[in-house]
């Protein structure tokens, strides 16, 4: 068991280095934000960068933050029923709901998003929302690390709550 405990706490580790990077993409999005607003409105002078900039570091922060979120138990949950549960059959509902819905749809999305930035990267893609057209292939190659770390944390979780099902006790 150790070494299992030491895996789940380097991946625990992962993510909060994962959030604590997507936090600066943050910045970086009320930076450019203030920035645009400032040279259209007051200068007359608008960026062809700003656009494109702001949806991938929103796009950043957004999933470099999802295993920091799930880590943290910060993501949304309608708790009409769950909050009432005891830690056991709490535990119990997020394997089944992890199994049933969680895994395969984050399993597709996973294999989805590294074909997209393999392509990315094959093809040269560009973003045209804008004149900028900067390389996507970055951009992708986050979306897809994104959603590896956040499987990484939710496989942690899973291990711990059956763990948690079958012993009574947190794994740490």
């Amino acid at each position: 068991m150790p070494a299992l405990s030491s895996t789940l706490k380097f991946i625990d580790r992962l993510s909060t280095w994962s959030g604590g990077i997507g936090k600066w993409f943050a910045f970086l999005l009320v930076l450019v934000g203030t920035y645009e607003t400032v040279a259209r409105h007051f200068f007359g002078a608008p960026t062809i960068w700003s656009y494109d900039t702001l949806c991938m570091a929103g796009g950043v922060t957004y999933l470099l933050g999802a295993s920091y979120a799930y880590l943290h138990n910060a993501h949304t949950r309608v708790d009409i029923i769950y909050y009432r549960l005891s830690p056991r059959k709490k535990a119990c509902m997020d394997v089944v709901c992890a199994l049933l819905f969680f895994f395969p749809l984050m399993g597709v999305m996973l294999k989805m998003s590294i074909q997209w930035a393999y392509r990315a990267w094959d093809i040269n893609e560009k973003m045209f929302n804008s004149f900028w057209y900067p390389s996507a292939a970055p951009y992708r190659t986050v979306f897809a690390l994104g959603l590896l770390l956040l499987v990484l944390q939710a496989t942690a979780k899973l291990i711990r709550d059956i763990h948690f099902l079958l012993r009574g006790t947190n794994l740490d």
